[in-house]
Parts: C-alpha cells; structure tokens; sequence
C-alpha cells in the first residue's frame, strides 16, 4: 500500500476549494456507516468544487452552453441523415429520438456524479492517489466527487429535451406501465451507466494511460445506443445484452414502450430488468475497484 507516514496535506491547493479534506475533523465521518460517509464526503466534496465555480457565473454559464451545443452536434448528424432518408434500420426520427433522449439524459447523470473517474489513471502515474488514502473518507467518494463539474448539466439538459420533443411526437398506447418505465430506463440507465465508470477506473489501477479504453465503454456506449439495434450485427448486440449490459438503459425498455421486438427475440418481461441488472452489474464493478485499490503500490513520490 502507499506510504502513509507522516503528515500529508491534499494534492495541490486548489485540488480541493475553501478547504483541505486533512483539516476536517474525524468526527464529521466517524460513527456513520460506510456508505452514508461516502455520500456525505461526496457531497462536501462536490459542494466545495460548486461553489468554486459559482465564483465565476458568467464563466460557469458558457462552458455549460458549449457542453450543452457540443452533445446536440450528435442529434443535428441524426436530423441530417433524415433529411435524405425517412427511416433508419425500420425506425421514424421521433422512435430513434426517445433513443436518444434515454441515453443521453441516463448518461449525462451519470457522467455528472462520476464523470470524473476517468481522472484515476493520472492520479495513479503522477502519486497523488496516495494522499486519498489517508483521509477518513472511502476512496472511491474522493475520486467521485474530484473537480465535480456542473456545466455537465448541459448534456442532461440536452438530453433531456430530445426526450421531451419524442415524448410528445410519438402515437404511444400509455399504459400505468409504460409511463412507470420512462423514469425507470434514466434512473438504472444511469446506474448501469456509473458501474462502467467505476469499472472503467478500477481498470486504470493496472493499465494507468487507460482513460481512453474507458471513454470507449462509456462515451463510446452512449453513442452507440442511441441508434436502434437492429442497425448492428447480432453479435455486438448480443455482447451489450449478456456481456456489459448496456443494451439495458435504453434498447430493451423502450422497445417496450414502442410496441417492438427486440432483434434477438427476448420476451417482453426482460423490459422491466433494468434495475435488477443495474444492481447486479454493480457488484463486479465494486470488486474490481476493492480489487484494484488493495493491489495499488504508492509511486513513492
């Protein structure tokens, strides 16, 4: 494990605004349960990181509307190719907008509250990982909550009103069921979305300049699922329905909600499994990070 003796402050002054984790006194985490001091610690965290940006509103402002302009250059390429075409793979632009809107708003989440895991690898190169180690605080919250930035909000936002815009310009039979299942695909979308990034992160304890494979899972995962399936071979659709369970956030319910089949012929009950899976795909993804910290050996720095 890293060397922990003697008095370590935080990784650079500004790692941490109005404040240094090391000043706090135990007793703010002591005698709570583990997971209830991660939340809390990745709350003072994360509020830390917002007050520090609202300092600079005007600031906070543009970079949240270029993120925001950014993630819509996905859809307007989607509008372009239906302006040649009126279906794409079998589906109408409102269908392969609630595609989108699904996976871009559960991936905005999720990108919010720990977008910045893919931060680890560096922290692991440059040793800065080994001051984390002696706050009282559960790793994994600190990383989390590290530089929390709120302009991702923009991706949600977008997201968001793509949802709303196939919302309204789709002819859906509404049942008690299939309203239930909109919120249900963006709170385990999103869940599902947070166990890659934890994966992802854990991954980068072994291969350290590893930011980009996980940006392929995540990212990459987001782009992919927010055209319909049955533009893909049945492999690759297998492999993000049995293998990482991507398929899970936005394919198999909304689907569902749509009156289609699913290309690999699954019943309809499988629709309603996203949390279930979310909750289990959480479970090898919290090994492999338990994994990867016990394995870390300090740099020495």
């Amino acid at each position: 494990m890293a060397d922990t003796t003697g008095a370590v402050e935080v990784a650079g002054a500004a790692d941490v605004p109005g404040g240094r984790l090391a000043d706090w006194p135990e007793e703010v985490f002591a005698r709570r349960p583990r997971f209830v001091e991660g939340v809390r610690a990745y709350g003072l965290i994360a509020m830390m990181w917002l007050r520090s940006t609202m300092a600079y509103r005007a600031s906070f402002a543009l970079t949240a509307f270029g993120n925001f302009a950014a993630t819509a250059f996905d859809f307007v390429a989607i509008l372009l190719m239906f302006s040649h075409v009126d279906r794409l793979g079998g589906y109408t632009l409102p269908e392969i907008a609630l595609l989108y809107g699904v996976s871009g708003t559960a991936f905005g989440f999720a990108d919010l509250l720990l977008g910045s895991m893919d931060r680890l690898g560096r922290r692991v190169r440059d040793g800065t990982l080994d001051t984390l180690l002696v706050r009282p605080v559960p790793v994994l919250a600190q990383v989390a909550a590290d530089r929390f930035a709120l302009r991702r909000l923009g991706r949600v936002l977008q997201g968001a009103l793509v949802l709303g815009y196939a919302l309204v310009a789709l002819d859906i039979a509404w049942s008690p069921l299939k309203v239930a299942m909109v919120p249900l695909m963006l709170l385990s979308g999103a869940a599902i979305f947070g166990a890659l990034f934890v994966a992802g992160a854990a991954f980068q304890f072994v291969a350290q300049d590893a930011a980009q494979v996980q940006n392929a899972f995540t990212y990459g995962g987001n782009t992919l699922l927010q055209y319909p399936p049955s533009v893909f071979a049945k492999d690759l659709v297998r492999g993000v329905t049995f293998v990482v369970p991507l398929a899970f956030v936005n394919w198999l319910p909304a689907l569902y909600v749509l009156g289609r089949e699913y290309p690999l012929g699954l019943p309809d009950w499988v629709a309603f499994l996203p949390p279930l899976v979310a909750g289990l795909f959480w479970l090898p993804a919290g090994l492999a990070w338990r994994a990867g910290l016990r394995a870390y050996r300090s740099t020495g720095s």
